[in-house]
């Protein structure tokens, strides 16, 4: 095994790690890994109530924000199996809070739309989840607030093919459905 060379010990670096400089920012890491637990972990708190975990969310969430998405660009969002996909796609149909059709042109594409019970869910957890951003950008002024946007889409690789991420990068603050600035 080759030693890696942390604090220029002299040991030879693995040439698949790139060289960084500068030490790691421990501090906006561990922020980020505390931020994100307890982002979600208000949601989860209440997915657990209806069986349901953070694939659940996610599904439900991006397929409310698109209408008519396809399963297949719902996959490159979650960038998770068919299969997992499958499993909770089903449950979510199988209870109500999500319907699929077929498309238009295409009678094979496979399209999403929350039903009012998977809105009603996801009004509920988008609530939880705004009411912990408000509070966090509380004592911001709109500079500071769309600073912090600007920093969240700068840590989004760019280059990703995803269609709904270009949708989300391309403008909008928070997607299609909410035009406001």
């Amino acid at each position: 095994m080759t030693d890696i060379n942390l604090k220029g010990t002299g040991s030879v670096r693995p040439a698949e790690q790139p060289t960084r400089s500068g030490e790691p920012l421990w501090d906006i890491i561990e922020l980020l890994f505390y931020a994100y637990r307890d982002f979600v972990g208000d949601a989860d708190d209440v997915l657990k109530e209806f069986g349901f975990g953070r694939a659940h969310h996610r599904v439900i969430h991006f397929v409310h924000r698109y209408p008519g998405l396809k399963v297949a660009d719902l996959l490159d969002v979650l960038r998770i199996t068919k299969q997992s996909l499958g499993r909770v796609l089903k449950q979510l149909i199988d209870e109500g809070y999500i319907v699929q059709r077929a498309g238009e042109s295409d009678k094979r594409q496979r399209l999403l739309f929350a039903t009012p019970k998977g809105e009603a869910l996801v009004a509920k957890l988008a609530g939880l989840q705004t009411d912990r951003i408000t509070a966090a950008l509380k004592g911001l002024d709109p500079a500071g607030a769309d600073t912090v946007r600007r920093f969240l889409r700068a840590m989004i690789d760019h280059d990703d093919p995803d269609k709904v991420l270009q949708i989300v990068l391309g403008g909008a603050r928070s997607g299609p459905r909410d035009t406001t600035r």
